[in-house]
């Protein structure tokens, strides 16, 4: 199966933790697909040119991901640096969360640190489901469509796709991964809100986040 379509047990604990979460998009969502994709990275290591722009105050995590695991960022910079420093960390969120599940670990620092309020809770349910299950993500994942709305000094909004359909997932007893197609292929391509503000280190930390699979604006 795609990644993020688990098991009955674990699907009904990801739905909770995004019902706990959800938040309204505004009209930071409504951004067009430039068609291209940006070359995949393997891992938070090698860091995309919008982490320039993020603040250096901070001692930010750093992940090593496994080789079959990589992202493609079709995240290019805005020019404005506040809003290229949100892309940034708003990007290590979404790695910090993965590097979680690869290590098998709900409780891992990373997304912690890139994270605040209901969400960090949420965001480790989500984390457990697949431990429950014994099970990781493999393949590259590729995001794309990014706005970002700045509202205020320190809080932003930031709006998302994701493409789905070259990630999946990895049970770890078997080693086998499932390729099953989704029933419907409108619902490899996920619709991301997200709510961030910076924190006295200077991180632009997620503090909620709605997310809408098989949304008719990220259709290629």
């Amino acid at each position: 199966m795609n990644r993020r379509s688990l098991p009955a047990a674990a699907a009904f604990a990801t739905a909770a933790a995004l019902l706990l979460t959800g938040c309204g998009g505004g009209g930071d969502s409504n951004s067009k697909d430039s068609g291209k994709i940006a070359g995949a990275d393997q891992g938070a290591s090698k860091s995309p040119s919008p982490s320039a722009s993020a603040s250096t105050s901070a001692d930010r995590p750093k992940f090593e991901f496994p080789a079959d695991v990589s992202y493609a960022f079709a995240w290019p910079k805005t020019g404005d640096p506040v809003k290229d420093a949100v892309l940034a960390d708003g990007e290590q969120f979404i790695k910090a969360e993965d590097y979680a599940i690869v290590k098998q670990d709900p409780k891992q620092a990373g997304y912690r640190f890139y994270t605040e309020g209901q969400l960090t809770g949420s965001t480790q349910e989500y984390i457990a489901s697949y431990v429950k299950v014994k099970a990781r993500i493999t393949g590259t994942d590729r995001y794309y469509n990014a706005t970002v709305n700045l509202s205020g000094k320190n809080t932003a909004t930031l709006a998302y796709c994701e493409d789905q359909r070259k990630t999946f997932d990895l049970y770890l007893k078997t080693n086998k991964v499932d390729r099953t197609p989704l029933k419907n292929p409108k619902d490899n391509y996920v619709l991301y809100n997200t709510a961030l503000s910076k924190n006295d280190q200077g991180v632009w930390v997620t503090t909620k986040l709605f997310s809408d699979r098989g949304s008719d604006k990220c259709q290629p």
